[in-house]
């Protein structure tokens, strides 16, 4: 089985708490230009990555990226 991530919630959960891309981006060690890829689907996020956006937002990784199997 191969999962596969098709989409996630970062620049709702974002703007949500009125943050700008370079204000995740701080909080996350990454640069704005990742937080903005990752919000347009242009990168997958390592799994760390994953977890500390999750973690930062209050929620779980599923919750943050959908995720398919192919």
């Amino acid at each position: 089985m191969e999962l596969v991530v098709t989409g996630n919630v970062v620049r709702e959960l974002r703007a949500a708490k009125n943050l700008s891309q370079a204000d995740l981006a701080a909080a996350l060690g990454v640069s704005r230009q990742t937080v903005n890829s990752i919000e347009t689907g242009r990168y997958t996020p390592s799994l760390a990555l994953s977890i500390a956006l999750a973690r930062f937002f209050g929620t779980t990784v599923e919750k943050v990226f959908h995720v398919a199997e192919r």
